[in-house]
């Protein structure tokens, strides 16, 4: 359980420097406190010396308050890569690094880690959480949020809670037992706020049994606040709080984003017509000012931390965590690392046009971006590199980028230029009041962006735009488009997540600048929540013939020693907003492996995916390295391990296999519910209860050295395990810990995760590592007497480099 409050004479002071705060406010005040200024910050109270408190998205990196790549950011892999590291101290590093993101760029508050759970493989934001294991995301996230928070920054851990898929998420009422509450979708939350005492949490938008989120008086005041100890505030998700009274009820602090919420002036005027009660606004504004306290915003309050840690490399640290995080999951014949001087051909759109993350509100804008073609250039020899594409997956128009040189001009209603920005890319997004300077929202009637676009390649170019309203489109002189793109769907964030609409196919020549031209009508509604500028001048090269791509692939595999091919998936696969329909690579990439690997039988397959796709080729290539989405030093890393400087040190963190055997594959509603009708078993639970074997089960993952699991000793609930580096080269081992019931139970998985040490060692050198059972491995939820049930009896220790490769085992006696 947390600590209590007013442990330490620091904890005290700053209760007293809230108490004091809240006592000068008026009603007005508090409420106004509790509803977000703009799309990102809370107001400032000058009576209490308290300035505007920020927050950012998160989770790779630090966006700040525009989101634009005019302000860079370091972009960290994605959550499945950092939880595959199966390394909560790297995880601790990449907060550690988040912090000085953050006050670098003004932000308190970071809005993550996401720590919901890979119930389905459907799921389209997985990318986005850390694994299908409650014990493995809480472990990591734990990391993750002391690390932040070691640098000042409050953290928000999200969503709360059961929002594993994103079909209907505004209004899907997940049905989930008490006891799958318990064991799997509130216990990451729960390990998180006692072992590293988060400032915040975010609320989801979906309902739980009933209630949304936003308004779960017995989620959030009872449990999290009440059982749990949870002493922070807690935000809703963006345009999620929906009732005054509900939200305040059940334990909601702040309503974002603003001016327009359910909070402020409503809260206000619900607590003088006797709605509410005031001392329910008191609880959310102390809890409030308690985080400005801790992060050192609030005036006569010393802050939490006072010493910063040491300034961390942001290009290094990133660098590391991808490497440390691919997973090696097939290496025949030792075709990884590369040999010395051996000739190489590189495959594949997305190693020239690298996908470092996902999509959606974990977008970041990193100042560089190494791909895959990027470092195999520096790493390799001079003339033992090809490249050809092969097949490009992105069937779909994306953001104006290469070869494009814009800026954003603002005129008024009589087409007087009121102001101008930049445009670094297609996407223009301005938020709140981060507007050009010069410009305010009710002076402003157009935007144009506009400027010139140099192709790379010769032949059909085509345009598009992403966004509501009125548009024009001119290429080359020639008006394309003059019209009115609709919404055909009630998401509030479809002109974020949406996909371009094709509206120009235009004949260009490699090198030969044409200018371009897309110009916005802005009409903010009256009612919108906040106000937003955000439409994408969009764009997609020539596309060729892809048989005749493939057969240039098969003549570069024949000509090399080694293939190495990097297939990924795309935006409209995997990003917030919409969950996947299947898990195939999309365009012919799966025909591009295949032909590759039957010309060159040392093809190596890199997979540049956040989540699990389908590799039905896989017992056809020498070699499959899952490289996640690897942040913007993927490229490096990639090089790092392909020849052998340094080994993929991932594991699993959650299971690969096809969709036709995944045992929990339902996130469509029914009428607006989905019931979690597989109870306690999802993830390798649900695969052992069905009986299927996975094309790679819960952590697996090969180094370039062996390892001898040598002996296994239990004392009380201590597992010391001594292992051996059996192998050539030094290397890192994940010693996989798993308590299996003695009595098969039908009720309860046969196994599951309890803990889990990370080695290393020279060839010939034996090492330990030990782990401690937790009491939770033990228990289970009594939904009867609706506690905890510790289950006495035998349990056999399972010891093992992953779920189905188990090699030592002993047994305990509770």
């Amino acid at each position: 359980m947390a600590a209590p409050l007013g442990t330490t004479p620091a904890d005290t002071a700053r209760e007293a420097a809230v108490e004091a705060a809240l006592r000068k406010l008026d009603l007005d005040a508090k409420t106004r406190l509790l509803s977000g200024r703009d799309m990102w910050s809370l107001p400032a109270l000058p009576e209490i010396g308290l300035p505007s408190l920020v927050m950012s998205d998160g989770p790779i990196g630090v966006r700040g308050v525009r989101w634009t790549a005019d302000d860079p950011s370091v972009a960290l892999p994605s959550p499945t890569a950092l939880a595959a590291t199966w390394d909560p101290g790297l995880a601790r590093r990449a907060g550690v690094l988040l912090a000085q993101e953050a006050r670098r760029k003004g932000v308190h508050v970071l809005l993550a880690p996401t720590v919901n759970l890979h119930r389905s493989p459907l799921g389209g934001r997985h990318f986005e959480a850390y694994s299908e294991d409650p014990y493995l995301t809480g472990v990591i996230g734990s990391g993750y949020v002391t690390g932040v928070q070691s640098g000042g920054v409050g953290t928000t851990v999200k969503h709360f809670v059961a929002n594993d898929a994103e079909t209907d998420r505004f209004t899907v009422n997940n049905l989930v037992s008490e006891r799958a509450l318990r064991e799997l979708y509130l216990a990451p939350f729960e390990a998180i706020v006692e072992n590293a005492r988060p400032w915040g949490i975010m609320t989801a938008y979906n309902s739980v049994n009933g209630p949304t989120m936003t308004e779960h008086h017995r989620l959030v005041n009872e449990i999290l606040r009440g059982e749990w100890g949870f002493d922070g505030f807690n935000v809703s998700d963006w345009t999620a709080a929906r009732s005054t009274a509900g939200a305040i009820e059940g334990g909601l602090d702040v309503a974002m984003p603003g001016p327009r919420t359910v909070y402020g002036e409503a809260l206000a005027r619900a607590v003088r017509d006797g709605e509410v009660a005031e001392a329910k606004v008191d609880a959310a504004v102390r809890n409030v000012l308690r985080l400005a306290a801790r992060v050192g915003i609030l005036e006569g309050a010393e802050p939490v931390v006072t010493e910063l840690p040491e300034t961390v490399d942001g290009e290094s640290l990133a660098r590391e965590i991808a490497r440390r995080s691919f997973v090696l999951v097939r290496n025949e014949r030792a075709a990884l690392p590369l040999k010395p001087n051996g000739t190489v051909a590189l495959i594949g759109a997305a190693a020239r046009d690298a996908r470092v993350l996902g999509g959606g509100s974990a977008t970041v804008f990193p100042a560089r971006t190494v791909s895959p073609l990027d470092g195999l250039t520096a790493a390799l020899p001079d003339g033992t590199l090809t490249y050809v594409v092969g097949a490009d997956p992105n069937t779909e128009l994306a953001a104006a980028d290469k070869g494009f040189e814009l800026h954003a001009v603002c005129r008024d209603t009589a087409g007087t230029v009121i102001g101008t920005g930049t445009a670094p890319s297609g996407l223009l997004q301005w938020m709140g009041d981060d507007l050009p300077e010069g410009v305010t929202h009710d002076a402003l009637h157009t935007v144009e962006l506009t400027g010139t676009f140099t192709p790379r390649e010769s032949g059909p170019h085509t345009f598009g735009i992403k966004g509501l309203g009125a548009f024009t489109l001119r290429i080359d002189g020639s008006t394309y488009y003059d019209d009115v793109q609709r919404s055909t769907t009630d998401d509030p964030f479809v002109t974020f997540f949406g996909a371009p609409e094709p509206r120009a196919q235009v004949e260009l020549t490699a090198g030969h600048p044409v200018e371009v031209s897309l110009t916005h009508i802005v009409q903010l509604p009256a009612d919108i929540p906040m106000k937003v500028v955000s439409f994408t001048l969009a764009h997609q090269e020539p596309q060729r013939d892809p048989d005749e791509l493939i057969a240039e692939a098969v003549k570069a595999a024949r000509a090399a020693e080694t293939a190495v091919v990097v297939v990924a998936t795309t935006e409209r696969v995997e990003s917030e907003g919409y969950d996947r329909t299947d898990l195939v690579l999309p365009g012919r990439q799966d025909d591009l492996v295949r032909a590759v690997a039957a010309a060159n039988p040392n093809t190596v397959v890199v997979v540049n995916s956040g989540s699990p796709v389908e590799l039905p080729w896989r017992d056809q290539v020498a070699a499959v390295l899952l490289s996640w989405f690897p942040g913007q030093e993927g490229g490096a890393a990639l090089a790092d391990v392909l020849t052998g400087a340094h080994e993929p040190g991932g594991r699993l963190p959650t299971t690969w296999g096809s969709l036709a055997d995944a045992p929990v594959t339902q996130v469509t509603p029914d009428n607006g519910a989905l019931p979690y009708s597989e109870g306690v078993f999802i993830g390798y639970s649900a695969w052992e209860k069905a009986g299927r074997t996975p094309s790679y089960p819960f952590g697996h993952g090969l180094g370039y050295t062996d390892w001898t699991y040598e002996s296994v000793e239990v004392r009380g609930t201590t597992v010391t395990v001594r292992v051996r580096n059996s192998g050539t080269r030094a290397g890192r081992e994940v010693v996989q810990v798993y308590l299996a019931p003695a009595e098969p139970d039908a009720d309860r998985p046969a196994r599951r995760l309890a803990g889990f040490g990370g080695v290393e060692a020279a060839p010939a050198e034996v090492v330990e590592t030990t782990v401690e059972l937790p009491r939770r491995a033990f228990e289970t939820w009594d939904e009867k007497t609706n506690s905890w049930s510790f289950v006495k009896g035998s349990y056999e220790i399972q010891v093992g480099r992953s779920i189905s490769d188990r090699r030592l085992t002993a047994t305990i006696n509770v």
